[in-house]
């Protein structure tokens, strides 16, 4: 069931409960987390934090918690399946879904008692009615009485074919509902999708309450900017978002300009801004960001001899000296830095790239502490992906939450660099993958798979950054070949989950055009594959359209696909 208000239905009912948070390992979850966690702390609310990688841990830790616990919050993951057939929780049990996962289960959203939607209303949801999709059982009687020979009287012969010709009408009816319900129900759950950002929503929820702090803020700025990062939402989507959460910037850090009555250079101030789409340029240099940004190397095509020739040529135009350009961009000249993104969006024009500018945030504390929004969702990304182990399954996870503290500088230093190691390896992934054609179209979709002892393919076993690497991947292709055809299609990789299982990771990846609404059919199609070649699969994921899958079964399952989506 949508809960219309979310204070008097959710947050004044958990007040005086202790409560279970079950958090998915996004970047968008751990933000809502962390303004949930501040609005805990303001009213002394009891809770038991669980990080969830899937649907396994989700449904272990619910069994390790459920005599404890009647109350349970999900955070990014529980809204698109259902929930009560997997758990089978008491009756007494409440769960309060924030997920931005579409679409959401019809069973989730009809259910009145015990399954309660954290959704902002304004969202398209395009829900099923109730009655295309549930109906009460009838009990159909089976007639199993002979038909006589003649002799009962013609009353009760007229009565009894009256009574068979009804039943036939109402099994035909049935079925026609059915094959309607499965109809509806397949065109609703064809496609996966994203809706609006769970740390949206929980910032909403303190606003409401007048409880939403500057902290909080910038939480909700990181959480809509995951979204983006990560490809999630479409650019309509993003810039409606920016616009409602600059309002709120305004109202909180109006103060700043204002030189009477301006605060401390220690105090935190958030700023809307249009920025460059280079990935972590002002913690960088800004040739290393050009190079590892998608953007820019798919653009200039930089995995070809050609493409660095026209990299030296953009810089060139811009008139910035190597010197300047490869040193950190902290250490460039001050006079080059004041119109750098002037100089870099004019000659990014020339060189076709029209959507260098982005508008988003930046953070300010302290004299040299300046982030923005894209810098932290890509080193919070990172210190949930490590892959050197340091401890138990969750450090990762706690780190990556301490990081979007303002206290936890070190933290975030540390993501930063892994962060820029994450793209590096990517573009020389990417620039691999192009050169050595290992691209290669499959019918209905293009199909790439990374081999075992390939450089860092031991870090693309991770889900986001797997994610990451095939959009940049795909992005390139679109931009390196010639054939009109394989411009439209999707993207299937896989790559070596665990080589002692014999297990490989999948993704799908919908098409790189203009006109993309970030619809992802591959979830459902990834199931139907499985179950028609009973493939061993293992979905569970909280993304749909990533898979586990056993090396041996691969081929079959991908002929399966390639004939279902013919």
């Amino acid at each position: 069931m949508f809960v219309s208000d979310c204070r008097r239905e959710f947050y004044e009912l958990i007040v005086s409960q202790r409560v279970l948070l079950l958090v998915a390992s996004d970047v968008d979850a751990l933000c809502a987390c962390k303004i949930l966690q501040a609005l805990f702390q303001c009213d002394h609310v009891q809770y038991t934090l669980v990080p969830v990688a899937g649907w396994q841990e989700l449904e272990t830790a619910f069994l390790e918690h459920k005599d404890q616990f009647k109350c349970f919050v999900l955070i990014n993951c529980g809204a698109n399946v259902d929930l009560l057939e997997i758990l089978q929780p008491e009756e007494d049990t409440l769960f309060f879904v924030c997920d931005s996962h579409r679409p959401i289960n019809v069973v989730n959203v009809y259910n009145d008692t015990q399954i309660k939607l954290l959704v902002k209303q304004d969202d398209d949801l395009d829900v099923p009615a109730y009655d295309d999709i549930f109906r009460d059982e009838e009990d159909e009687e089976e007639d199993s009485e002979n038909e006589s020979e003649g002799s009962e009287p013609l009353e009760k012969r007229r009565r009894f074919e009256e009574e068979v010709i009804e039943r036939t009408m109402r099994r035909r009816q049935r079925r026609e509902w059915e094959a309607r319900r499965r109809e509806i129900l397949f065109d609703y759950e064809q496609y996966e999708y994203h809706g609006t950002s769970s740390a949206m929503v929980m910032f909403d929820l303190a606003w409401i309450m007048s409880k939403d702090l500057n902290d909080m803020l910038w939480w909700a700025i990181v959480g809509l900017t995951d979204q983006w990062v990560q490809d999630k939402i479409t650019q309509m989507k993003y810039v409606t978002d920016i616009g409602i959460l600059q309002r709120h910037v305004s109202r909180h850090n109006h103060r700043n300009e204002d030189e009477e009555n301006s605060l401390s250079i220690d105090c935190m101030r958030i700023a809307f801004e249009y920025d460059l789409r280079l990935a972590l340029y002002q913690h960088w240099s800004l040739y290393e960001s050009l190079c590892n940004t998608s953007y820019t190397s798919a653009s200039l095509k930089l995995w070809s001899v050609q493409g660095q020739k026209r990299l030296q040529e953009f810089l060139a135009d811009m008139g910035l000296p190597l010197k300047q350009v490869k040193q950190k961009f902290n250490s460039m000249d001050m006079s080059l830095k004041e119109n750098l993104r002037e100089m870099i969006e004019e000659s990014a024009n020339k060189f076709g790239m029209k959507d260098l500018r982005v508008q988003t945030f930046s953070i300010h504390f302290g004299f040299k502490n300046k982030f923005s929004a894209s810098d932290i969702v890509y080193a919070t990304t990172s210190l949930m992906e490590n892959i050197e182990k340091e401890g138990p399954e969750t450090t990762n996870f706690i780190k990556a939450l301490d990081s979007l503290s303002r206290s936890n500088l070190d933290k975030l230093h540390q993501g930063l660099d892994l962060a820029k190691k994450q793209l590096r390896a990517i573009q020389q992934t990417v620039a691999s993958c192009i050169c050595t054609n290992l691209v290669i179209s499959q019918g209905p979709f293009l199909y790439c798979s990374l081999m075992e002892g390939t450089p860092d393919v031991k870090l693309f076993s991770r889900p986001v950054s797997l994610c990451l690497l095939s959009k940049y991947l795909l992005k390139s292709f679109v931009c390196s070949t010639k054939n009109k055809r394989c411009k439209l299609l999707p993207l299937v990789m896989a790559a070596p989950m665990d080589v002692e299982q014999g297990t490989v990771i999948m993704v799908g990846i919908p098409p790189e055009t203009e006109s993309s609404d970030k619809k992802n059919f591959f979830g459902r199609a990834f199931e139907k594959a499985a179950e028609s070649t009973n493939s061993r699969t293992l979905h569970n994921h909280f993304e749909m359209s990533i898979i586990e899958l056993k090396t041996e079964d691969r081929s079959k399952f991908l002929d399966a696909l390639i004939s279902l989506l013919s």
